[in-house]
This record gives C-alpha cells, structure tokens and sequence, in this order.
C-alpha cells in the first residue's frame, strides 16, 4: 500500500544556509544547502551499510508533445560520463565499492540510487555530485542507448499486451492532462529524439534547487550535511522554466476502448477519475478510497479474490487499485482477466456489482480491522529495510509532501471508518468519470510466443 501525499510546495531558492530540522522520533533530520539543494537524513544504526538517493522533481509529466520519453532517455544517459569520469565507470565505482546502484523515472519524478557499505557514502556524494552538474555524453552515445530504450518499450509495452491496454486506458481517459502520454514515450517520439532535447532536459531541469538527496543508514547526520556541502554545495543552481497547469477538464461521459493484440485471454482495465490528496490534515476521502482498494484487492481474504476468483469463478484474476500521492490526476482502478469460458461483459459486470454492493451495505467492521492490521504490519517490516525507508521518504516528497507527515498519513488510514467508505464508493464510482478498456484477443503465433508481463508505471534499469 503507498500512502498519500499533499501539495505542501517547498521553496528551494535559499540564498543563505538554512537552519536544520529534526525528529528525533523518526531520527530524521535535513537542510538545505545554500544552492537550494535539501538533504534529508534518516540515522539506522543496525548494519553498516547506507541507502543514498537524488530525486529531481521532473518527470515524464513535464514533456511536451513531441519529445515523450526524453525523462526516461535522460535517465539512461546519466551512466554514462561526466567532464571528469569516462563513459561507464559510475557503476565500475559502485561495483568496487561493494554496492549497487539504479534509476527509475515516473509520471512525477526521476530518482537514482546506490546502495553501498558506509565506507563508501563520501564516493557515491561526490559522484552524483559531479553527474548532476558535469553530465557529458556523445551523439553517438545518445543514438546507441535510444536504441536500448526503444527496445525497452517493444519488451515492456508493443509486446505486452496488457500493458497495451494500459496505456491505451490512460490515453482514452486524460484528453489534456500529461498523464496520457506513457512515461517511455510513444514511439514515434523516441525515434525523434535528438541528443539535443536530451541535453536541453537536463539544462532545464537538472539543478540543485529542483533535487533534494535522501541518505539513510548507518550515518551521523552531522557528517553528511558535511559531505552534502563538500560535493553538492559546488554545484549551482539556475532558475527552471514555467509549469503551466496542465488541469484535465471535466469527463462528461465513459468511455471505452478496445485493442487488438495476440494473446490467449481477454483482459478488462476500468479506470474511474478520483481525487487526489491535497491536504493531509484535512482530506478524507482519499484516505476512505485507500482502505476500498485494500477491502476489495489487499490480499487472499480481500473480496475479489474470494468472491470473483475463488467464489464464483468469473475471473481468473482481478484486482483493484488506487493511488492518492501523485503531483497530477488520481485515478481508481479495476482490472481482470475473465475465466476460461466466461466474457469480459460478465467480468465487467461482476466487479461493478462487487463496488454496487459495498455502495449498497458498506464494509464490514471485521474487514476495516484487516485492512488496518496490514497497515500497521506494513508499515512495521518497511522500517527493517534501509531502501524502503529511504523510497518512502522520497517518494512523498517527491509529490509536494514532507517526510514530516509520514506518521500522520499512517493515523489518517487508522481513523478510516466503515462510513467513509461506503461514502466514497457511492460518490465516485458514475459512469460519466469511467474510461474501460478492453484487450481482444488475437490469435497467437505459435513460432513466437510472447510472455506478457505486468504493466509497466515505472520504467527501471
């Protein structure tokens, strides 16, 4: 379960050092660098080892028609070198250090990391350092990792047919809105990018006051805000060009899209238009459409399963899904494959039913305190890894929100009451916000058969 987010904006155009944060309780602490530059720190003392990430908030939903996927090119040719390290050695560096190191861009956001032995933190700081003001690539080293990326999309996307509907689910849905755009880039784009417009991404976008790092391990925070003001603080930052509002107009209908693919099943996506959380204190029905999701989709128990799967048969998956903590449109979703045999109409109709019923005789208590036993377990076993700690930092902050609201956004859940969801399933779930997308199936070639794979949100190394 990912929680939610707010649209707290952080102004980063500090022109002197500003003081440093702390909660003890969390043992987490930050500041911000003269350059705008902020670095959060969270101390683990229980292995020596340390999880050390730079976010930008820049992602594909800052493209513009024309140039889709150059957040996710951009991504790739950050491994390649710098003013001052050749081509490929960042991860040779990595490697001998003992760690590990990858990347991943979003709809909101590009993120890189390492994971390394605490030894190593001052070399990974100085090497994302140099990347993030010294980034030096070729055109013909663009035109050789574009080729990567285009094959990524033909793995992931043209030769996945449920990722087709996906992305053609989210193309029908947002008609303005940069959400209709695949965060890997339509592929005529990709075919059209330039090493220019690569460049010119990270110009525009690539500069201290637009990143924040996010360390978490066994570490004195004092040091690093050293190390973060010996290697970052060099680095300058520039002003970023102008987000206009990119707002979706109101959906007056549903609407339905049909893809034609080789595959052996047929596959539903239904996706319905929800809000977003924008006020962490005071929004509530983002936090009811979490616990919904969780009742119809957290696990083996949940009412999908049970009763779509295992009850009557219908479906040979289904499931549901709902993200809050995004910069832009939130959506609700339920997807499936009918069972052999039976129809995407009587799947379509059966998960509509499963949301007329809770609109109809709500949840049960019982089910409520499931849902809230798996947030609290959660949230237990995340504090045991270093990565999911430092993701979880990141990633709602990377939507606007502060690693301060965290504990608070794991109580919003905790008071969810059995009202509230039955509240929100009646008043969000209407036909005029709907958007369905169905896979029909085409023969298979048998000389060449695809494995699908799971839709892809996030592209990763």
């Amino acid at each position: 379960m990912k929680f939610p987010i707010s649209l707290a904006t952080l102004l980063f155009a500090a022109v002197l050092p500003a003081p440093t944060f702390a909660n003890p309780h969390l043992n987490t602490f930050e500041t911000t660098l003269p350059n705008g530059l902020r670095v959060i720190v969270k101390e683990d003392h229980r292995a020596p080892t340390v999880v050390h990430m730079v976010w930008y908030r820049v992602g594909s939903m800052d493209e513009k028609d024309g140039t889709s996927g150059v957040a996710h090119a951009l991504e790739h040719l950050m491994f390649k070198g710098t003013k001052r390290l050749p081509s490929g050695e960042f991860n040779q560096r990595v490697a001998a250090a003992g760690g590990q190191d990858n990347a991943f861009t979003s709809y909101d956001y590009t993120a890189y990391f390492q994971i390394v032995p605490k030894g190593a933190l001052p070399e990974m700081m100085q090497l994302e350092a140099d990347r993030m003001a010294n980034l030096a690539f070729t055109p013909a080293e663009f035109a050789s990792e574009i080729k990567v990326v285009m094959e990524e999309r033909r793995l992931r996307t043209d030769d996945n047919p449920q990722a087709q509907v996906f992305e053609a689910a989210r193309g029908a849905a947002f008609l303005a809105h940069p959400y209709r755009r695949p965060i890997i880039g339509w592929m005529n784009d990709l075919e059209h990018l330039t090493w220019q417009d690569a460049h010119h991404w990270y110009t525009q976008w690539y500069t201290p006051s637009n990143a924040y790092v996010v360390v978490v391990g066994d570490v004195d925070h004092r040091e690093v805000f050293r190390l973060a003001q010996k290697y970052y603080g060099v680095n300058k930052a520039h002003a970023l060009p102008e987000r206009k509002p990119q707002n979706e107009p109101e959906q007056k209908g549903w609407r339905r899209v049909s893809i034609k693919a080789p595959a052996k099943l047929p596959y539903l996506s239904m996706l319905w238009k929800v809000p977003r959380l924008r006020d962490v204190h005071k929004d509530r029905d983002p936090y009811a459409l979490e616990v919904l999701a969780a009742v119809l989709d957290g696990n083996d128990a949940s009412r999908l399963a049970k009763n779509l799967v295992r009850g009557t048969h219908i479906a040979q998956s289904a499931g549901a899904g709902y993200d809050g903590t995004v910069r832009g449109e939130a959506t609700f979703t339920m997807d499936g494959q009918p069972a052999e045999g039976r129809s995407v109409a009587e799947l379509e109709a059966a998960l509509r039913a499963e949301i007329a019923h809770i609109q109809e005789a709500g949840i049960t208590p019982e089910e409520l305190a499931r849902v809230k036993t798996q947030l609290i377990a959660g949230q237990t076993y995340k504090r045991d890894s270093l990565m999911a700690q430092a993701m979880e930092i990141g990633g709602v902050e990377a939507v606007g929100l502060s690693w301060r609201d965290i504990d608070l956004l794991v109580d919003q859940i905790k008071g969810v009451t059995v009202e509230e969801v039955q509240a929100v399933a009646k008043k969000y779930f209407k036909d005029d916000t709907l958007t369905i997308a169905v896979l029909d199936p085409q023969p298979m070639d048998a000389a060449d058969p695809k494995q699908p794979l799971s839709p892809a949100v996030k592209t990763q190394h």
